[in-house]
């Protein structure tokens, strides 16, 4: 083993813990010399939880002080679970340890240093809800017109506020680049944002950016407060800090300006939450901010086979802003992964349900399998295919595709259409409206009870009330436009097309995924042709898991649907990442965007690296239903060297489904796609992929 020179005199024979057994040699450097700045390149897999949790043990057992040492981490858990296996390897808690999220230790200081800032020791702290709710009470109290034209919710204002607080950039800029609709509403945006932040101050309250804003501020401007923290931090160490924001590492600097021991931890090529206001310039530019900066690498990586680690190690070499590594293998030679291209959506939900129940067949456990893809929408046809079969799933990074708000005020519409005495359904459509309130949609709803048809409605006199007519009026046009419509999809689409449109822009942040939601449920819905099966099957899924199928799966076991975003730092034996199509994956926008194409390239380097014995990237051809579209493999797929996956050749060819319920074993006649034909084509992009393996199932 490689022999280390060890910065001080502590005598490792004289440790509790047999380090050089414990860690090989790159974790050990890491712990045994991470005194002064270091950065800590700890690629997937490579143990990165370990090595702090030993460096804390280590740093213990040398005699510093737990008082001295600063732990922070991005959750709660990570900082319990590191903390826990000190006490394991130490047999005692370390009892004054600072440890926790930036957040928590921010508050920690608050409540001791916040009367510096003028805040008392029990100032309160507005989790989200409380945060819009004090938004809506600034805009009423600037006598905003929110009815004039639809102006954004206080959730969407809120999330403009604190993206530009944690970016660091003015809210003008902001709302010109990532909300471009409201430039105009820009001044009265600004007047709100002023009118929060002195109502938390009136109210000794604070929101969750506020806690790292106002530790900043302490740190900056109250000298001594900083001296005396970053004289008491003798170590400081971060962990996932390719995740930080500009005032996170602001914070970490200034803390670790007396003793300069700052070792921060991660993966550039793991950076993917530039959403959230995360600078992975702060990883990269590291060593420029820190003078003689440290630099580890951890690359002994213990998760996945050599065959994956290939894929990952490939793909992310494409990227220009990275610090070099490659990933090395422990574990044994396996496969290598599978490309499975299908002649559409439907075919290639079928194969990932077969392929889900094969694997469980042969001893894998469901909840060692996952399916991960870009965005929300990207998994609606699967997840029918999942209930189709039985298959039981939990859904990571958001609520089921029939569950989603969005996706149920469609559903309302199209109940109306089919009984427009269905007072719930007008509830909830009428609830959506500006100037309606519970009692207005109670009475208006109460109305249409006497009419038969969307047509009758329209056609005769309902009482409106005054500050509902605008609304209304809005409304109506969509309803008129439904009621010449009678395909759920063109049905759907209309609702997209009228003021709808402008209610989720107004009302959240996401509103761009939730109209991909919105157009994949049409394209689904392009394979029915009666509205009342349509709407009887998306009813009943809900309750689909109850309707047991012989070889069902039976027990609560459930395999795992995430977003690549919430996957991040899990992983499990298969993994299929799905939807790989150009435009979608990448996704559009991200070329528009500064960094945005490397951003989505380490995207797919987390969904890779989630995987460690069998990894499938599967991508539909066409899409559409009565106009099909070719659709091209991910640009990621395609810059991948030849040899590196094999592609599974589906021989079946699907048509397309008019569904009559879930218990059609047919599909009736529809314009088919032979796959055989189309796969042919795909080699031509791609010629490296030639090594084929047939599934006969399919």
């Amino acid at each position: 083993m490689k022999e280390f020179v060890l910065q001080d005199d502590f005598d490792l024979s004289e440790a509790q813990i047999d380090y050089q057994k414990e860690l090989n040699p790159e974790q050990l450097n890491v712990v045994l010399n991470g005194d002064g700045a270091c950065l800590v390149l700890a690629g997937a897999g490579s143990g990165k939880t370990r090595t702090i949790t030993y460096r804390v043990a280590y740093l213990l057992e040398r005699g510093v002080s737990p008082e001295s040492i600063l732990l922070v981490t991005f959750t709660n858990k990570a900082a319990k679970e590191m903390l826990s296996r000190v006490e394991g390897l130490l047999g005692r808690y370390p009892t004054g340890l600072w440890g926790g999220t930036f957040h928590s230790i921010a508050n920690r200081l608050l409540r001791i240093y916040g009367s510096q800032l003028g805040y008392s020791n029990n100032f309160t702290i507005l989790d989200q809800e409380d945060a819009k709710s004090l938004i809506k009470v600034c805009i009423k109290a600037l006598n905003v017109d929110t009815t004039s034209r639809r102006f954004p919710s206080p959730a969407k204002v809120h999330a403009m506020i604190s993206y530009a607080q944690n970016s660091g950039r003015v809210m003008s800029d902001v709302i010109e680049s990532k909300y471009p609709s409201f430039m105009e509403m820009a001044p009265v945006i600004e007047r709100i944002a002023e009118l929060y932040a002195q109502r938390k101050r009136q109210a000794d309250a604070m929101d969750f950016d506020d806690l790292l804003l106002k530790l900043r501020e302490l740190l900056y401007h109250h000298e001594g407060v900083r001296q005396k923290l970053a004289h008491q931090f003798e170590y400081v160490l971060v962990d996932e800090y390719q995740d930080t924001n500009v005032v996170q590492a602001e914070i970490i600097r200034q803390l670790a300006s007396e003793h300069g021991n700052v070792l921060v931890v991660g993966d550039d090529a793991q950076s993917i939450y530039s959403f959230r206001a995360a600078e992975i310039r702060n990883i990269l530019g590291f060593p420029q901010t820190y003078a003689e900066t440290k630099t580890f690498r951890l690359t002994t990586n213990y998760r996945s086979s050599p065959e994956i680690l290939a894929v990952a190690n490939s793909s992310i070499t494409q990227n220009r802003d990275q610090f070099k590594k490659e990933l090395t293998a422990v574990r044994s030679s396996l496969e290598r992964p599978s490309l499975v291209p299908a002649s559409n959506a439907a075919q290639e939900a079928q194969f990932i349900a077969q392929k889900i129940l094969a694997l469980r067949e042969e001893g894998m456990p469901l909840s060692e399998m996952a399916v991960l893809f870009r965005a929300a929408f990207h998994s609606q046809t699967l997840e029918f295919e999942l209930m189709k079969r039985d298959i039981p799933y939990e859904y990571r990074g958001g609520l089921k595709f029939f569950e989603r708000a969005h996706v149920k005020d469609i559903v309302s519409h199209l109940r109306i259409r089919q009984n427009p005495k269905d007072e719930v359904a007008w509830m909830r459509i009428l609830g959506l409206l500006n100037g309606v309130g519970l009692a207005s949609a109670e009475t208006m709803a109460s109305q249409f009870k006497d009419y038969d048809s969307l047509s009758e409605i329209l056609n005769g006199n309902p009482k409106i009330p005054k500050r509902a007519h605008a609304g209304w009026e809005g409304l109506r046009k969509t309803l008129e436009k439904m009621a010449r419509e009678e395909h759920p999809a063109e049905l759907i689409r209309a609702v997209i097309a009228g003021d709808y449109r402008d209610y989720l822009e107004a009302e959240y942040p996401d509103f761009m995924d939730r109209l991909e939601d919105l157009e994949q449920f049409a394209l689904f819905a392009e394979g029915y042709v009666s509205l009342q099966t349509f709407l009887d099957e998306v009813s009943l899924t809900g309750e689909y898991g109850a309707l047991r199928e012989e070889g069902g799966v039976e027990d609560e076991e459930k395999m795992v649907l995430s977003t690549i975003h919430q996957a991040k730092g899990l992983e499990w034996d298969a993994v299929f990442v799905m939807h790989l199509v150009d435009g979608k994956f990448p996704i559009g926008a991200a070329l528009d965007e500064d960094g945005g194409l490397e951003e989505e390239r380490r995207l797919f380097y987390v969904a890779t690296t989630r995987a460690r014995k069998e990894l499938f990237f599967t991508y539909p051809i066409t899409s559409g239903y009565d106009t099909l579209m070719l659709s091209q493999p991910s640009l990621f797929l395609q810059e991948l060297p030849e040899g590196l996956l094999e592609e599974v050749k589906l021989k079946a060819a699907v048509s397309r489904p008019v569904h009559g319920s879930f218990s059609d074993s047919e599909w009736n006649d529809g314009p088919t796609i032979v796959f055989d034909d189309l796969g042919e084509r795909t080699q031509k992009p791609m010629p490296k992929m030639s090594f084929l393996r047939d599934v006969d199932e399919l």
